[in-house]
């Protein structure tokens, strides 16, 4: 292994500061950067893709663990310190310059499978989960998400129905994906310290209901959670035929929205697809 010099040492000479606008909180904690990089399992010869690197602090720790890492990040006053990572794990870093909600991140992974593991920044975090669990194509070509998000936000994603998180975040993330919260993190440990408390949520692929619809799962999802405290006759009523489906499918239409389960969204949803 390289011998790297701390984290705090590479943003001191490098003059690097978390950016606001940017969504970004620096993680410098070496062992439980390397927890993170454990959670997806035996990474040694896979292939990574890290969205913000930064400094590149979860970077190092994926490269430890034997990845090949591909990170998207889009503000040049991180390039050099990763180009040094770079040098340091020849052959294992490929660093792209750019916005991660612009680019096709399968075809940045030349069509490979690949886990994804990110530090997300705060601003398009909840965006960018949205997009890897959207499309009608399933399985997906990411093996695996291990992602940092706002405790609350982690907290949404693996909500169970009847609970005050439970939302569409919950419905997109575990109706062909299993979703669990695989740590939480304290504020104390990013650099600044966050306003909020942090997760890292893991996600799964699992197979997908027959005959369902992604996008219309999601226009569903979207109507639904919208007028969350209303029932589901009035939240759904602009959604064409969804209130037959409702009786196609035995769900009391007044009912709200957080008491509907997952397995019963993906057969709404089925019946609208058809």
């Amino acid at each position: 292994m390289p011998d790297l010099p701390p984290l705090r040492d590479v943003i001191a000479r490098h003059g690097l500061t978390a950016s606001k606008a940017l969504g970004q909180n620096f993680l410098l904690d070496e062992q439980l950067l390397d927890r993170i990089a454990a959670i997806p399992g035996d990474l040694a010869g896979q292939n990574v893709l890290e969205i913000g690197p930064g400094p590149g602090g979860l970077t190092r720790a994926l490269l430890r663990a034997g990845a090949n890492v591909t990170a998207i990040e889009m503000d040049k006053r991180c390039l050099p310190a990763l180009a040094e990572l770079s040098e340091a794990f020849p052959g294992q870093l490929t660093v792209i310059e750019g916005d991660a909600m612009k680019l096709d991140h399968g075809e940045l992974m030349n069509g490979e499978p690949f886990h994804i593991a990110s530090n997300l920044p705060y601003n398009v975090g909840t965006a960018l989960f949205v997009k890897w669990l959207g499309g009608e194509s399933w399985p997906p070509q990411w093996v695996s998400l291990t992602l940092m998000f706002q405790q609350e936000v982690a907290q949404r994603i693996v909500a169970k129905p009847g609970s005050g998180a439970y939302g569409r975040l919950a419905v997109l993330a575990q109706w062909r994906g299993i979703a669990t919260l695989a740590m939480k993190v304290h504020r104390s440990a990013f650099t600044p310290p966050p306003k909020v408390m942090s997760a890292i949520v893991h996600v799964t692929p699992r197979n997908a209901p027959e005959g369902v619809s992604a996008h219309m799962l999601e226009r569903l999802t979207e109507a639904a959670f919208g007028q969350r405290r209303k029932m589901l006759r009035q939240s759904l009523k602009g959604l064409p035929g969804a209130l037959d489906a409702l009786d196609k499918v035995g769900i009391d239409p007044t009912r709200r929205a957080e008491t509907v389960s997952v397995e019963e969204f993906a057969g709404l949803a089925r019946v609208l697809t058809r």
